[in-house]
């Protein structure tokens, strides 16, 4: 994979070239860039160049001990984008990705960007507390991941990859596409997978999307059982200034893979 300097690391990233317009991927946790394995092949046979990259602490990207939050990860896309000249170009965040997405658009503006799309995508703001009871996660779920992880990481990723891909009592994908997310999984730095937990489940992401005025489509599954759509996406929409919504229906968190063709062809005719 080539490699580009940003925000004071090195970032692994893919780029399709070509004179299309640019959509870049930002994948979820605990995955990589190679996550959009099922989506890259559709857009650039649409026409698109497709750039998707490793988070900083995952995959072949570096990682540091330290910058595991939403002012640095927005910063590290806006040094990517930058490095790379991109303009005129659709972020596309899948779950914690959502939250860069959102976080690089407040922060930095809309120079370079024309729309935007979160895919099952943890903002507005995940924790549930007395300030915010419609939230998903209550804290004492975000500590028992923290202390899952810090525990038995191997075992705990398992169960997290199976729940990521169950609509209800059933596993939508095959037993090999589960191995293959867990295996996207292991590079990742043990702070990065700790870490992570703490910026997607306690960031509050509703100052940032009423600055959003690009047009943003929120594409979710209906039996997201780890960032349910009513706790997110639905409530995304209602933040937003100019948003559509697509809802997949039978579709798990990791719905980019268990429900591909529908999933690509909602994101290809929104790209349009």
């Amino acid at each position: 994979m080539p490699q580009i300097e940003s925000n004071g690391l090195t970032l692994s990233y893919e780029d399709t070239g070509g004179e299309g317009r640019p959509v870049v991927l930002i994948h979820g946790w605990p995955l990589s860039g190679a996550s959009w394995s099922e989506q890259i092949p559709a857009l650039t046979s649409a026409g698109y160049r497709v750039i998707s990259y490793d988070r900083r602490g995952f995959g072949a990207s570096d990682k540091p001990e330290t910058g595991y939050d939403y002012d640095t990860f927005a910063a590290d896309l806006d040094g990517l984008l930058t490095g790379l000249d991109v303009d005129d170009a659709t972020l596309v965040g899948f779950s914690m990705g959502g939250g860069e997405v959102v976080r690089y658009l407040s922060t930095y503006g809309e120079g370079r960007v024309r729309s935007a799309v979160l895919a099952g995508a943890v903002p507005p703001y995940l924790l549930k507390n007395d300030e915010n009871p419609d939230g998903a996660l209550p804290e004492e779920g975000i500590r028992d991941f923290e202390q899952s992880i810090t525990t038995d990481r191997e075992g705990f990723l398992d169960g997290f990859v199976t729940n990521f891909f169950t609509a209800g009592d059933e596993l939508k994908v095959t037993e090999e596409q589960r191995q293959e997310a867990l295996e996207l999984a292991k590079p990742a730095r043990d702070e990065a997978v700790l870490l992570c937990v703490n910026a997607f489940g306690r960031t509050d992401f509703r100052g940032d999307l009423p600055k959003i005025t690009v047009p943003v489509l929120v594409l979710h599954g209906d039996s997201d059982a780890v960032v349910p759509f009513e706790a997110s996406g639905e409530r995304s929409v209602a933040a937003l200034a100019n948003a559509s919504v697509h809802v997949v229906k039978d579709g798990p968190h990791g719905f980019n893979v268990s429900h591909k063709d529908e999933f690509n062809s909602a994101l290809v005719d929104f790209l349009g």
